[in-house]
């Protein structure tokens, strides 16, 4: 998303990944709460089922989808606490009937801004939390073609601007492992909420990919394409699922690493970055997701829909423990701390991969 350019010095000590996973002891009556996961057989949802069953054997999981062969295929690697049922999202009662006795509900099923909200509405009308999260199928390859469609928000001293998307590319480093990344503004949420919840001033995100003709193809796209087509679902499924395999090929020789790193500049002059990095996007996306699914059984959050940076989405104090669980398996997960005067808050997220 974007860089501070700030030099770093006094760095904090890495936080300490167990190569081992640990094992979380939910209170007596929710150690066998029945977790739904809506659209389990997809790449979001079946690496969120994994880490689930990792965290928490005695969970009851459920994977919810169409394709019956693919969720008894996962049901058979994650235990005899897993099983399969039937769900269509775009079937309402479908999704009443599979949430009825459900404790918790994981929508992983593609919870983006321009599709359906049907699994969110029967999760309201239950009184279930919902939490969503994307994969690295063509579902995520879809939104950021819907991403190239809008304006990137950004925020200067206090002022919303909106810029061309894919735009004002900055070099960032994410770390070992990953390197210096181009990256480009790209209109994502958490810019939106971090202003909202935080206040912070100045803000701004941005991503990129790699290998390096993706983000030329990304540009080309952006520039070439009318708004009114990217906005297209139909057409834009079809680009995804088109340019899908060619993109799983080049996969298997640059690899699925992912990162991301945050930057705040106070202007107290005590500035902070923070950086996550893991060999694969979609197994980050699982851990992550599973670890606000054990903060929900734990009683970290309120009822209702929240923003993540909320203290209603995740209790303050119960932010350091979710973190911890989230860098499961990473390559790398630290946060460090320097002092340099600024004379404004802000606040840059940076993505690569």
């Amino acid at each position: 998303m974007a860089v501070s350019f700030a030099r770093l010095s006094s760095p904090t000590p890495r936080a300490q990944i167990a190569e081992e996973w640990e094992k979380v002891r939910l209170p007596e009556s929710d150690r066998k709460s029945r977790v739904l996961i809506v659209g389990g057989t997809g790449v979001a949802g079946r690496n969120t089922a994994a880490s689930l069953s990792k965290f928490c054997p005695q969970l009851q999981i459920i994977i919810g989808a169409r394709n019956r062969d693919k969720g008894a295929q996962i049901v058979s690697t994650l235990g005899g606490n897993s099983e399969f049922v039937h769900v269509d999202i775009n079937d309402f009662k479908s999704l009443q009937t599979a949430m009825a006795d459900a404790d918790l509900v994981v929508h992983a099923a593609g919870p983006y801004e321009y599709a359906d909200t049907k699994v969110l509405e029967a999760a309201i009308e239950y009184n279930y939390f919902t939490s969503g999260s994307g994969g690295t199928g063509p579902g995520v390859l879809s939104t950021t073609f819907y991403l190239l469609a809008d304006e990137a928000v950004t925020y200067y001293q206090g002022e919303e601007k909106k810029l061309k998307p894919y735009s004002d590319k900055r070099s960032v480093s994410f770390g070992e492992g990953i390197g210096e990344r181009d990256v480009f503004l790209l209109n994502v949420p958490e810019v939106a909420s971090a202003r909202r919840v935080f206040g912070v001033p100045t803000i701004d995100a941005r991503f990129g990919t790699a290998p390096f003709f993706w983000n030329w193809t990304l540009l080309a796209i952006m520039k070439l394409l009318p708004v009114e087509i990217l906005k297209d679902r139909r057409i834009v499924q079809f680009l995804s699922k088109f340019s899908y395999p060619f993109i799983r090929a080049v996969d298997v020789i640059s690899g699925e690493k992912a990162a991301i790193r945050v930057d705040l500049e106070c202007s107290d002059g005590y500035n902070t970055s923070a950086i996550f990095s893991h060999q694969r996007l979609a197994e980050a996306a699982g851990t992550a997701t599973a670890a606000f699914v054990l903060a929900v059984l734990e009683g970290s959050t309120k009822p209702g829909v929240w923003y993540p940076e909320e203290p209603e989405g995740i209790a303050v104090e119960a932010r350091e423990k979710l973190l911890r669980r989230a860098a499961q398996g990473a390559m790398e997960f630290q946060i460090t701390k320097s002092f340099c005067r600024r004379k404004e808050n802000e606040g840059r997220l940076n993505w690569g991969g």
